[in-house]
């Protein structure tokens, strides 16, 4: 331990560690806008600034402490230059703070109000050249080259799709190699999103056209929520988890208008019914192992664009919201058009990806009674627009919902039901645990020791997580893995013949869709394990918490699927994965 005097008052702190993160365990706010903690101390913006005895004026995100060190933090002189540095930034920044997606979530806005800053004069950057229908959307004109995007898509995502080119104030972020957005190998996993101090870097807004579907007369709206939605998305409209309740959202949805209101934990159950089976069988077969689950487009994305030696070993099945819209167009087909209507199925979701998915053409489904699995050309958008959670909150925000004051609601029937099993789909470890529930109900008859089968040591801090069970007479081998530099480290050992297991699964984000691209923003704070802790108490609670349980999916397969695996399952729940097209 190192002791610097800090404020005037003695602090410790391990060797190493930088002043900023020395200053914040104190509980002394330093500002930052570049640091992010082990990725990304390049002291690039300057606003850290400090005063430390000696030295003089110091960058405390990439300064480490040392012993007998005087720190100051709240000196006249450091105000003065971290505001001088700060006009800098402001100056290089297209401030439309008012029309801005980010503007409660401004790291740049906040700091400039709170350093009394007015806005540059002269005019205002040029905003570039972006293609627009991509589901990653970026503004050159309100970057200000902090190189987060860089370093998190470089060190934690593998992806590799920002660069920089120049130097000082020159310098410039873009796409690598100078190629198009989307065909630089981008995965759309959003974490350069979330992880964006500024509105440079958003998700393509499709609130407009959601909207116009719920106030057309001659349509009829359906919309889902994903598993890690729920604990998440009361952060944006000021609901606590524990306010933010699974009957509230449902009430907020129903509160914007849709007709029907349904719950995504209900597809992850019918999920788990076909990859579990898919994966009973592969256990008897002679396939080449592992089998990948497939519910993250992300994740197929980039098997597909920089792994796709191992493409065809992901799940046929479909992620559960595109499912959820294929037994949605299908089953509800009747009842839309005896009412002179056309469905309109929307995803809230908390993923960037999906948006890309539900545009998938080999993921439409054809229509009840006519066509087959791929037949594109009789077949409907499973999805029709997807919104992510921060999205759907700045929906709520623009009717003027009340979340907090509306009476918990029901999902809708018949596709409401829903087990703790799909509702943990939402985090690291879920999709691996739920699937085991069944699939040992699968080979013997008989729920497992829940114990057996749980995955919650899944973190994004190691690189995957590893263990073998007995099914039945069968020992199976599982990893789990989130974030695709964990990933590549695991193919790359599944490759090298280091590893060999039998069932994966893999999440793009880091802890899985609870730190999804698409979920709310809270600069230089990760709330991915708490909102995974919301997703194990809602499974702990659950009166059903195995897939196979759930009576609406029962259903579902009595009155139309048949079974599992079925031709009728494989015509709307299952596809391709090698012939997606990217």
């Amino acid at each position: 331990m190192v002791t610097i005097t800090l404020n005037g008052r003695p602090v410790e702190a391990p060797a190493g560690t930088m002043l900023a993160d020395a200053a914040a365990q104190a509980g002394v706010d330093v500002p930052t806008l570049c640091y992010l903690k082990g990725l990304n101390c390049i002291g690039s913006c300057r606003v850290c600034l400090v005063e430390v005895e000696g030295a003089g004026l110091v960058a405390s995100c990439n300064t480490a402490v040392q012993d007998d060190m005087v720190v100051r933090t709240d000196t006249p002189a450091v105000a003065a230059a971290r505001r001088a540095n700060l006009q800098a930034v402001m100056d290089g920044h297209r401030a439309v703070c008012a029309a801005c997606v980010r503007q409660d979530t401004c790291a740049l806005r906040r700091l400039a109000a709170d350093c009394n800053l007015a806005d540059p004069p002269g005019p205002l950057p040029e905003k570039g050249a972006w293609d627009e229908a991509f589901p990653l959307q970026r503004d050159a004109s309100k970057c200000i080259t902090c190189m987060r995007c860089v370093a998190v898509c470089r060190e934690v995502q593998h992806c590799n799709v920002w660069d920089f080119t120049g130097a000082g104030p020159s310098m410039k972020v873009v796409v690598r190699d100078s190629l198009p957005i989307s065909e630089a190998g981008c995965t759309l996993c959003g974490q350069c999103v979330t992880h964006c101090p500024t509105g440079a870097l958003t998700a393509r807004d499709d609130t407009g056209c959601v909207l116009e579907a719920i106030l057309d007369p001659a349509v009829m709206t359906v919309v889902q929520v994903a598993p890690a939605v729920r604990a998440a998305w009361g952060e944006g409209v000021g609901l606590s988890h524990e306010a933010a309740t699974p009957g509230r959202l449902a009430a907020s949805l129903h509160a914007l208008g849709f007709d029907k209101v349904f719950d995504t934990d209900f597809a992850a159950d019918l999920t788990i019914m076909e990859e579990g089976s898919e994966f009973v069988e592969f256990l008897g077969s002679d396939r080449p192992r592992p089998l990948f689950t497939s519910c993250c487009p992300g994740w197929v994305r980039f098997v597909k664009l920089h792994c796709p030696q191992f493409a065809a070993r992901l799940s046929s099945s479909k992620s559960p919201h595109q499912m959820m819209g294929a037994v949605v167009k299908n089953t509800l087909a009747d009842e839309a058009a005896a009412a002179g209507k056309r469905l309109f199925c929307v995803s809230v979701m908390p993923c960037v990806a999906k948006k890309y998915e539900c545009d998938v053409p080999e993921l439409a489904t054809a229509p009840a009674g006519g066509g087959d699995v791929g037949d594109v050309a009789k077949a409907v958008p499973d999805v029709d627009a997807v919104l992510t959670v921060r999205e759907f909150d700045r929906l709520l925000r623009t009717v003027g919902v009340n979340c907090a004051d509306l009476p918990e609601a029901s999902f809708d029937n018949p596709l409401g039901a829903s087990t703790g099993a799909g509702t943990i789909f939402g985090r690291t470890g879920g999709v691996m645990e739920a699937a085991l529930r069944s699939a040992a109900f699968l080979v013997t008859g008989e729920n497992p020791d829940f114990s057996a089968c749980d995955t919650t040591a899944a973190t994004p801090e190691v690189p995957w997580m590893s263990r073998e069970l007995a099914i039945g007479d069968v020992v199976v081998r599982i990893a789990v893995a989130s974030g695709l530099e964990n990933t590549a480290k695991l193919l790359a050992a599944l490759e090298s013949g280091e590893a060999s297991f039998d069932f994966v699964e893999i999440m793009a984000c880091p802890g899985g869709c609870v730190a999804g691209g698409g979920q709310p923003i809270h600069f230089n704070s990760e709330w991915g394990a708490r909102r995974a802790d919301v997703l194990n108490r809602l499974d702990a609670a659950d009166a059903l918490r195995c897939s196979h349980e759930n009576p609406d999916v029962q259903k579902l397969y009595a009155d139309w699927l048949d079974k599992p695996l079925s031709h009728t399952a494989h015509a709307w729940l299952h596809t391709d994965q090698e012939g997606w097209q990217i």
